[in-house]
């Protein structure tokens, strides 16, 4: 008998194990509906006037050349903050100043430059994430497939990760170069519905973009 109460012990707690979890069907049954969460968070992105963000790329994305931006953005488009972008295999680190029609470049030496926005557009241009026409809220309202997997907070926000699929010419207005449909996370905060972070898989790799401090007071002006 005493040999038998060891196992009878641990059948006890297999038994409380699997009486205590969670049934998945059950669970996936409680989250809110995807399509859902994605077309409120579109229309909620809409609506942002500024915002602090932060665009990486990891791995090697052919015509790619950006690899990190941060800043902070307006709506009307105007930006200002850091982006490295690769030059014939380089990393070059640049300052940005986006106002109107011009974007003021600085490089690791020297002062700023001054050059027509549409010069940049192929590279990198912030000015458009804000924009509802070409921006992260044309991005969502295209999106499809959209499936709530979890409850998962970002930066100690309570938000949703959805899994949705986007297409590669709504998102070329945070990205530039894409093409196809592309596969991508969306983390959507919980309450209000704006969009906290987003990870789009591409071939070589990943680009992720967060969002916060939304609608946090702004002045960006030419240097």
């Amino acid at each position: 008998m005493s040999r038998l109460r060891p196992v009878l012990a641990l059948s006890a707690v297999l038994f409380a194990l699997v009486a205590c979890t969670p049934d998945k069907a059950e669970s996936s049954e409680n989250l809110p509906p995807g399509d859902t969460l994605v077309k409120d968070s579109a229309a909620a992105m809409r609506e942002i006037k500024t915002t602090q963000f932060l665009i990486e790329a990891d791995g090697e994305i052919a015509g790619l050349s950006l690899r990190r931006a941060e800043g902070t953005l307006t709506k009307e488009g105007s930006a200002k903050g850091t982006a490295q972008v690769e030059q014939s295999g380089t990393p070059v680190e640049l300052e940005f100043v986006i106002v109107g029609d011009k974007i003021h470049l600085k490089g690791p030496t020297g002062g700023y430059q001054t050059l027509p926005l549409t010069l940049a557009s192929s590279v990198y241009d912030p000015s458009a994430i804000l924009d509802p026409d070409r921006g992260i809220a044309k991005v969502l309202g295209s999106a499809t497939g959209a499936t709530t997997e979890a409850s998962e907070p970002v930066d100690g926000k309570d938000a949703w990760r959805i899994a949705a699929t986007t297409t590669g010419a709504d998102l070329a207005g945070l990205i530039p170069g894409m093409t196809n449909n592309i596969p991508a996370e969306l983390w959507i905060a919980d309450a209000d519905r704006r969009l906290l972070k987003a990870t789009f898989t591409l071939s070589g790799g990943t680009v992720t973009v967060t969002f916060k401090e939304f609608d946090a007071p702004v002045t960006i002006s030419a240097p």
